[in-house]
């Protein structure tokens, strides 16, 4: 429910109590700043509340971008500002100062909305002012400008605005090109017609699941069906994201869902790639698996480095500079945002090829095109970081202990192991990270890699046992992704048994759905996973270190078990505590743009 209080005298032929009731608003018509205040005091601090100036000119658009946003606790535009229950106090405020300020003479001599933005403004209450573009919002104070902003209001199609910006201002060239022009057009007639962006969203994941599923049939037919499913899928999981945008439909819980969904969709059409492989005679489930490891830890690489720099200060860099250089050259925007990988590009590619080829060149070109993209990106981000000079937060530290994942074991043994050298942390994560998978690699399953992972264990202690802001610290989260994906990765595969890989698949799904979980909630504001959490499943060295001891001190099948009831107990106790955070969450309304990976 929301209330807009209507101030100031109206003005005859003005559409502007109709728009309001339209965008869902009781209005309410206040004579006077006094009378604004008392209407203001009768409605329940629960509701949105909005006060509006009766002259005001505009576009409906954008009295919906300045008074529905659910994102902002407080928004204006010229002439109309909204509060939402956390902004309500402040507002109450404002109206005060400025009932009080006129004397409860009527306010038809100016605009109380705009009063009341700029003592907003004055204390920094944090004001959300939207990006109007062509759109019309204005208070006109005599005819002659009431006829020129209504010519203005004419001049321009709020409507084509608005399908418009329902399209990511910055996205990869497939999607741009070729998803974008006519997914717009879904989605409006989607918002038209009362569906969500989370039903779409489920859509979505249902689609590819089906793609799958097809593609696990092993058959030609099913690779088509699967190719072309995925094409279908990605659609629909671009046209959540603009019936959002379109509609300012922005939810938590929406946000979540179109983020973990995307990754859930990829994950299992790789095993329904392998296990149509499977059908054939073609074990790819080495590959399916490594697939997975490699995308997981590119976008660690991606969450990490933003997380360490998004708030640093004096943050600048030569290469950073020349990217901003690069970026005004129109070409190489495209080529760049192309050679990374994007999420279009990719599900592209691999529809293109489930339909074309078979799951081993599938995963063979997907394995070479993300390791190119990974190691530009990270080069990158590399050089960046040794030639910025940033000042890192203790915001961004925390941020990156919250995204090693550390456990019990790796928190204990930091307090004794205090480290002497910060500026080595990344060394030491690195060298834990390929002693481990080394000894897997040459050893297999043998007790050299229990030794290895309690070396692992220790280093990666040592490396987060000081806050993390120092120039390279944002590599040790990925430097734990991939030291635990892999050591699962290759003693899964050394095992020589059947079923080992498909359970170890499972297990690095269900810990990278835990990871992933992490990210999405420092996104939104909204605190790590809890603590109880990452001991209860360990921390990455606690399973690191136990699937190197189940695998030493098990049989192969045994082993292959093993690695399976790990996977059911994370996958049920991260799934639990995520859908019960993700549907009872006071976090912020978001809706998830995120990089076009």
């Amino acid at each position: 429910m929301s209330t807009a209080i209507l101030t100031g005298q109206p003005v005859p032929g003005s559409s502007i109590e109709g728009d309001l009731r339209s965008l869902g608003f009781d209005v309410r018509v206040a004579s006077d700043a006094a009378d604004a205040e008392t209407l203001l005091a009768q409605v329940p601090g629960e509701e949105r509340v909005a006060v509006v100036d009766a002259r005001f000119v505009g576009h409906l658009h954008a009295l919906r971008l300045g008074l529905t946003d659910p994102r902002f606790p407080l928004a204006a535009i010229s002439g109309a500002v909204t509060a939402q229950p956390a902004g309500r106090q402040a507002l109450t405020r404002a109206m005060a100062r400025e009932s009080s300020a006129g004397g409860g003479t009527t306010v038809a001599v100016d605009s109380l909305a705009d009063r009341i933005v700029t003592a907003l403004d004055t204390e920094q209450a944090g004001v959300h002012h939207p990006e109007l573009g062509s759109l019309v919002a204005a208070v006109p104070t005599d005819p002659q400008t009431r006829n020129e902003a209504r010519q203005a209001v004419a001049d321009v199609d709020d409507e084509a605005v608005r399908l418009k910006s329902a399209v990511k201002s910055r996205d990869g060239f497939f999607t741009t090109h070729f998803i974008s022009p006519y997914s717009r057009y879904i989605a409006r007639w989607c918002a038209r017609r009362g569906l969500t962006p989370n039903q779409v969203t489920t859509a979505s994941l249902l689609t590819a699941l089906i793609a799958a599923g097809s593609a696990a049939t092993g058959t030609r037919a099913g690779f088509i069906a699967a190719g072309v499913l995925l094409i279908a899928s990605f659609v629909l999981d671009c046209v959540d994201g603009q019936i959002a945008r379109y509609s300012l439909q922005y939810s938590t819980l929406g946000a979540w869902l179109d983020a973990t969904f995307d990754r859930a969709k990829e994950y299992a059409y790789y095993a329904g790639l392998a296990l149509g492989a499977a059908r054939g005679g073609d074990d790819v489930w080495a590959l399916a698996l490594g697939a997975m490891i490699l995308q997981t830890c590119r976008h660690v690489v991606d969450f990490s480095f933003n997380e360490a720099n998004h708030d640093a200060t004096a943050n600048t860099s030569p290469t950073a500079a020349l990217s901003d250089k690069l970026d005004s050259v129109g070409w190489t925007v495209w080529i760049r945002r192309m050679i990374v990988l994007p999420i279009g590009e990719r599900w592209a590619m691999i529809a293109i090829l489930t339909a074309a080829t078979t799951p081993r060149i599938t995963f063979y070109a997907l394995l070479i095109g993300c390791a190119f993209a990974a190691t530009y990106t990270t080069a990158g981000r590399v050089l960046r970081s040794l030639t910025r000079k940033a000042q890192r937060t203790d915001r961004a530290a925390q941020a990156l202990a919250d995204l090693a994942d550390s456990g019990a074991l790796a928190q204990l043994l930091a307090r004794f192991l205090p480290s002497r050298l910060p500026a080595l942390a990344p060394v030491l994560a690195a060298i834990g990270a390929v002693s481990v998978v080394l000894a897997a690699w040459i050893d297999g399953p043998g007790w050299s890699a229990v030794v290895c992972g309690a070396v692992y264990v220790l280093l990666s202690a040592d490396a987060v046992s000081h806050p993390l802001k120092g120039a390279l610290d944002w590599l040790i989260p990925p430097f734990f992704r991939a030291a635990e994906y892999c050591t699962v990765l290759v003693l899964a595969a050394k095992s020589d048994v059947n079923g080992a890989l498909p359970a170890a698949f499972g297990l690095v799904a269900a810990v990278a759905y835990h990871h992933y979980d992490t990210v999405y909630r420092i996104r939104g504001n909204a605190g790590a996973s809890p603590a109880w959490l990452v001991r209860a499943i360990g921390g990455h060295e606690g399973r690191t270190l136990l699937v190197t001891v189940l695998a030493a001190a098990l049989t192969a099948s045994q082993f292959t078990v093993a690695l399976t009831a790990l996977a059911v107990a994370v996958a049920l106790v991260v799934l639990f505590e995520s859908i019960r955070f993700w549907v009872s969450s006071g976090a912020p309304a978001v809706h998830d743009e995120g990089e076009p990976a």
